[in-house]
């Protein structure tokens, strides 16, 4: 009985193309895998599989490597020229706009394109992709991946507009006016910060925006002088744990940091799995990626307490102490401790969407967590208006978007047409 289904959020159905790829019927494959997942080439790169930790294998053993599976699956597809537009049998006439080009928006575009809408999907900035095009680093998702879906999407008929904030430079009464739908997949943008003293010391920024910088110098595109940020020959301090700070560590070693730390203050995991986490559930256990093993420093159970600068207000030290275990994280007395950092880089989570320009100016009703409130077919407090990805969800897992976006496709279609065949 695979168990490998439980694990997905997109309910992918592992074990058939698995049989399909061991007697080599790939083109068959390539159909039951794209029956349930509109991008494998994004999951099979970023996803971080938690199929593979309720494969039943894995009880006592490495699992299947089910995502290196999906990945050869649609490379392959590629390689043989099988990835060719796929244009709607014919047009409803009805106008769907989706504000942001992340999975969610993309995954939602692709489904109601094929419903026979037109789509329009809006993109603040100058390229489409969303964090994959600005906020994952190359070494883990290279652009060209992610250009030849935007090609393919595009020559299926979906219009995309960018350098278009709605909210800002683009009025979202034009797109009310203009459309039977708007779907909000704007992403949870919002940084947690770190509130202590030292934190408006030059040198200190949020992950996003040094990920961004080094997305845009490997396209060529232009960096601001005045806020150009890099790790190269500097003492870097990572403040965050998570694939956030893992990412920063992994462009820190490509910039040529002298030395990186990274703190989490969280308990260090289990080597193996938690107790608290039995198979099939997602394993509480430590995760190292490429990133750490090629260098830096992690260390855990530690909280920053303040920055320390120079005469010229940039940053020169952290100041920090090891804690207890949460919710309190006491302080450990007599751990207090110092280190020279010429580079902060926070990477401490998303506190939900940013709520100025597009959210405050619909005044959409929000939840207790700050992410946009929807009902059961994903419609927020205005009618037409929907949201889906991690606006509506809060940060979460490439495979959630796409989940997300498939369903309020789905969600959208049935209230333009009464009806939807959208799976």
């Amino acid at each position: 009985m695979p168990f490998c289904h439980k694990g997905c959020p997109l309910n992918n159905v592992i074990p058939h193309w698995n049989d399909l790829v061991y007697h080599n019927r790939w083109r068959e494959a390539l159909r039951v895998l794209h029956a349930t997942n509109n991008f494998p080439e994004f999951t099979g790169f970023l996803c971080p599989a938690p199929c593979e930790a309720s494969c039943v294998l894995g009880i006592n053993e490495p699992p299947v490597t089910i995502k290196v599976i999906e990945q050869t699956i649609i490379e392959h597809a590629f390689r043989e020229g099988w990835m060719i537009p796929e244009w709607p049998g014919k047009r409803t006439g009805k106008t769907v706009a989706v504000v942001g080009s992340g999975p969610a928006g993309l995954a939602a575009a692709q489904q109601l394109n094929r419903a026979g809408h037109h789509v329009t999907v809006y993109e603040k900035s100058d390229r489409v992709g969303g964090l994959l095009r600005y906020g994952i680093p190359d070494f883990k998702l290279e652009k060209h991946v992610l250009d030849r879906r935007v090609d393919l999407l595009r020559a299926e008929g979906i219009v995309f507009a960018t350098n278009a904030n709605v909210g800002v430079n683009t009025p979202v009464e034009i797109l009310r006016k203009t459309y039977s739908a708007i779907l909000l997949c704007g992403g949870a943008e919002e940084p947690r910060d770190l509130t202590v003293p030292g934190r408006a010391l030059k040198g200190i920024h949020f992950a996003v925006e040094f990920l961004t910088q080094q997305n845009r110098r490997l396209a060529g595109l232009p960096v601001s002088p005045d806020r150009d940020i890099s790790a190269a020959g500097k003492r870097v301090i990572i403040l965050g744990g998570g694939d956030t700070g893992a990412d920063c560590l992994g462009t820190c070693h490509r910039q040529g940091a002298f030395s990186v730390h990274q703190f989490e203050i969280m308990p260090k995991p289990p080597e193996e799995r938690a107790a608290s986490t039995p198979w099939p559930q997602w394993p509480l256990q430590l995760r190292t990626e490429s990133s750490h093993e090629e260098g830096g420093r992690r260390e855990w159970s530690v909280a920053t307490t303040r920055f320390e600068s120079g005469p010229d207000g940039r940053v020169t030290k952290i100041h920090g102490v090891r804690v207890g275990p949460p919710p309190d994280f006491q302080r450990v007395e007599g751990t207090e401790f110092s280190l020279e950092a010429e580079l902060v880089l926070i990477a401490m989570g998303f506190a939900g969407p940013l709520k100025s320009g597009l959210l405050d100016e619909l005044a959409v009703a929000l939840d207790s967590r700050g992410t946009v409130s929807t009902d059961q077919n994903y419609m927020t407090s205005l009618p037409g208006v929907f949201s889906a990805g991690d606006m509506r969800r809060g940060q979460s897992l490439v495979v959630w978007a796409i989940q997300e976006g498939r369903n309020a496709a789905r969600c959208i279609d049935t209230y333009l047409t009464g009806t939807s065949s959208l799976p």
